[in-house]
């Protein structure tokens, strides 16, 4: 029966997830939190230049967190990772140190170019009191003008969920992310067959140090190794479906997909 107990506890709690602190329509208090690259965020600043911030509340033990973080991710990726008119930022539940977050991102992140994110070690525990989120994940949109838009983005279907979130008239541009990219157009690859048992070829420009990253659905990290050839032949032993292929090299990185059959 306790157990039972627990996990209706547990459905409870995801069901509910949202700022308890805040409603539609109100203004929400200023904060400032540091990433774990140590880059400070403080919202009114960021609101400041006209951008609407999505807020995702999580912690790394949080199983739902870790499925629905690729898509927070994909939507900071697209918009041009916190250079346009789209701001995305995670906030921690505050138990959750530097070092734990920063794994939890390697691990369960997904290919695209991670949202900052601010562990306790970075403030992140008073701002989560401070909107009220007693469950995660929480998604949340703040307009520019301080105000609360949407205290409660779930469930998440895609990044279109994000999208579908865009007040009226807000159109932003799908943009170029260019976090830690010298030369966008510099560095590509190309991957062959992108169907197979699990043999697969990556070419690259040239023979350059690469490491080569494949993520599943869940944005779960599946395998890692580094390279230094132009050519690289993988024998892969994973369970079939689709999966993402990143390669970094000469400080880009470019993420396709391939399918195990």
């Amino acid at each position: 029966m306790k157990k039972i107990t627990l996990i209706l506890l547990f459905f409870t709690i995801f069901a509910t997830a949202q700022t308890g602190n805040y409603q539609n329509g109100d203004v929400v208090d200023d904060f400032t939190v540091t990433d774990t690259d140590g880059v400070e965020h403080n919202l009114y600043s960021i609101t400041a230049q006209g951008k609407y911030v999505w807020l995702d509340f999580f912690f790394v033990d949080c199983v739902p967190c870790r499925t629905t973080a690729p898509i927070f991710n994909e939507f900071y990726d697209k918009y041009g990772c916190n250079a346009g008119d789209v701001y995305a930022l995670s906030i921690n539940l505050g138990n959750d140190d530097d070092a734990y977050v920063e794994w939890y991102e390697q691990q369960f992140g997904g290919p695209f170019n991670h949202a900052p994110a601010a562990s306790g070690d970075g403030g992140a525990g008073p701002v989560t009191t401070n909107f009220g989120v007693n469950a995660f994940p929480t998604y949340c949109l703040i307009g520019p003008d301080n105000k609360m838009i949407n205290r409660d983005i779930w469930p998440l279907s895609g990044i279109e969920t994000f999208e579908a979130t865009f007040p009226q008239g807000f159109e932003p541009p799908v943009i170029q992310c260019t976090v830690g990219i010298a030369d966008a157009t510099a560095f590509d690859f190309s991957i062959y067959p992108t169907v197979s048992k699990g043999s697969v070829n990556i070419n690259l420009p040239s023979s350059m140090e690469s490491s080569v990253l494949i993520f599943n659905t869940l944005g779960q990290q599946v395998f890692k190794n580094t390279y230094s050839d132009k050519n690289i032949n993988l024998n892969l032993q994973l369970a079939p479906g689709v999966y993402m292929v990143k390669v970094r090299a000469d400080n880009n990185s470019v993420a396709k997909r391939i399918i195990i059959e």
